[in-house]
């Protein structure tokens, strides 16, 4: 456990030094190939449950493939190669960076230019937002994304090593491309979705707690056990009903998408979503990461201790 926490605490250096990977980032060449499984299995939407799960199953299965043979390298080829996957597929200095471009324009009180650059991050309709609304959907998305990319990427690498990183990355991304319910990936995304909601099932838990103490505690736990069960995903709910509460801010309620209005329940306490949440919520996510790496440090070396049979 002491390599997987070493490995770690590298890509988390790596990525502050030198952020994501410009080009030939393997999470596009990832999406590219299932958008190729996709196009044969679901031709004009018509693939049901069971060809969303084989296409689910020819995308994961080379991708552990590749997992089992990095993770058979010697040391320290298999620290580095695994160093650079963990970099690969945590991107927090993304997630701050994709923050950032919202936050500067709203200071700037440039609207359109963040709206532009809003709609980048979420999947709803940005057009005409206020600057509450920008803020909002910017905050939810930094807080989401932190759970999904960065603390569920980190837990399954220290949980499963390389194969549970890159198992939970590529559901992941199949969960981004095809879990919608439109009628295209309604049936044959249900598969990929499904998976993801389980995968992130005890990491969206861990991420919720670390929000709520890096931040608001008594608050966070509250929104968290009375409002996470309202939200319509199993997972979303308690990281964002957590991280609002943790911000003192509220979230959800109506927002527009690309099918129409969608009313949400409310999320959070205190004040509505404003330009300065953004960075707090960046702020939140580097504290709780922070807590997260001090705890795995604590077990690794109590596990040392355990097995040298000190105590």
């Amino acid at each position: 456990m002491a390599v997987a926490l070493l490995a770690c605490l590298l890509a988390l250096v790596l990525d502050f030094l030198v952020g994501e990977p410009r080009r030939w980032h393997p999470l596009v060449g990832l999406g590219w190939y299932a958008d190729r499984i996709e196009a044969a299995l679901n031709p004009a939407g018509q693939g049901g449950i069971l060809a969303g799960g084989l296409a689910t199953v020819l995308v994961v299965l080379p991708v552990i493939g590749v997992a089992l043979v990095a993770s058979a390298l010697p040391w320290p080829y298999g620290l580095v190669v695994a160093v650079i996957l963990l970099w690969v597929c945590i991107g927090h200095s993304s997630l701050a960076e994709h923050g950032m471009a919202v936050y500067q324009p709203l200071m700037d009180e440039d609207l359109e230019t963040a709206r532009e650059r809003v709609g980048m991050i979420v999947s709803r309709n940005t057009r005409g937002l206020g600057e509450e609304a920008i803020a909002k959907a910017t905050t939810e998305s930094l807080l989401e994304n932190g759970a999904d990319a960065i603390f569920a990427s980190l837990f399954w690498f220290l949980v499963a090593g390389l194969p549970g990183l890159l198992l939970h990355r590529a559901v992941n991304t199949l969960d981004a491309m095809w879990g919608y319910r439109s009628d295209r990936f309604n049936r044959f995304g249900r598969v990929a979705a499904r998976l993801d909601d389980v995968l992130n099932w005890v990491p969206a838990r861990l991420t919720a707690l670390g929000y709520a103490l890096a931040g608001r505690t008594r608050m966070a736990l509250r929104c968290w056990r009375t409002q996470a069960r309202a939200w319509e995903s199993p997972n979303a709910g308690p990281v964002m009903a957590a991280g609002a509460g943790a911000l003192g801010v509220r979230l959800g309620g109506r927002a527009p998408y690309h099918d129409g209005w969608r009313e949400r329940p409310l999320l959070g306490h205190g004040e509505p979503a404003d330009a300065l949440t953004i960075p707090s919520a960046i702020t939140l996510i580097q504290r709780s990461l922070v807590l997260w790496m001090l705890v795995a440090g604590g077990v690794t070396v109590l596990v040392e201790v355990l097995n040298r049979g000190v105590l």
